[in-house]
């Protein structure tokens, strides 16, 4: 999926060196996946709460991957 059909579809973008996330709240049924697993990227108590760069771009994506509701999505911009 490219980076305007993620925006086209409510996507919010979150920008990293080597990884851009992308968080969907109306598709997020909180299952908190994201914040116990990779908390120094995910932190609700933050702003921005989404930091792309606080963890290695493979530990991102495999979090992502996890994701039980499609909320998170990213564009790998190291590969």
């Amino acid at each position: 999926m490219t980076e305007k059909e993620l925006i086209d579809q409510g996507y919010r973008k979150y920008s990293g060196e080597t990884i851009d996330i992308f968080f969907n709240g109306s598709v997020c049924i909180h299952s908190g996946v994201c914040v116990r697993g990779l908390h120094d990227v995910f932190d609700t108590n933050r702003r921005p709460w989404i930091l792309a760069d606080n963890a290695p771009a493979d530990e991102v994506a495999a979090l992502i991957d996890s994701c039980p509701s499609g909320a998170l999505k990213y564009i790998r911009k190291d590969k």
